[in-house]
């Protein structure tokens, strides 16, 4: 297991719940700095994850109390699943608690060409189940399997996160190389 992403999830779910200002802080209050795959705009926060792990949604689908914990994918091979994970803290609300989440989805083969460009997927849309400031998964999870005739090397996914409501967007990026 790595344990540096444990920690980094461990030290994120503390961290969640005091976002304030525009940036993540730990639980001693010391802001984290923004990362291409994890940032803020004003009050709005989102992360990108990619995973190897084929039960990603039992572990985090737990009680809030749960730190779920997941195996970080940085390198992809033919024939076995990766999963990249979007979340998000203190969308703006309306009136009824309600948040109004879409993103713009691409991810870009080694050789330059789009495998997939999607705009304003709805991520999250409705009541939100607990406080703003909590993390949340968005809807949008993108599965991906090395077929034969997939180029190898760094695939590219971009992200971009928009509390509507708000009118904020959130520029995320991660990669993973397929080998």
């Amino acid at each position: 297991m790595n344990r540096r992403l444990l920690t980094f999830f461990i030290a994120m779910s503390l961290s969640w719940s005091n976002l304030h200002a525009g940036y993540w802080k730990d639980s001693n209050g010391n802001p984290y700095p923004d990362t291409e795959s994890r940032r803020s705009v004003g009050e709005f926060g989102g992360s990108l994850l990619i995973t190897s792990d084929p039960d990603w949604e039992k572990k985090w689908d737990t009680s809030p109390e749960t730190i779920p914990v997941f195996n970080e994918a940085k390198v992809a091979t033919q024939g076995k699943w990766i999963f990249t994970l979007i979340f998000f803290a203190n969308p703006k609300l309306n009136a009824n608690h309600e948040a109004d989440i879409t993103c713009d989805l691409k991810v870009i083969r080694p050789d330059g060409t789009e495998s997939i460009n999607q705009r304003d997927i709805v991520c999250f849309q409705g009541h939100l189940k607990g406080e703003s400031n909590h993390l949340y998964h968005a809807a949008p999870v993108i599965n991906f399997i090395g077929e034969p005739g997939d180029p190898t090397g760094i695939w590219t996914v971009d992200i971009t996160l928009k509390d509507n409501l708000r009118n904020v967007a959130i520029p995320l990026k991660t990669a993973f190389t397929l080998r």
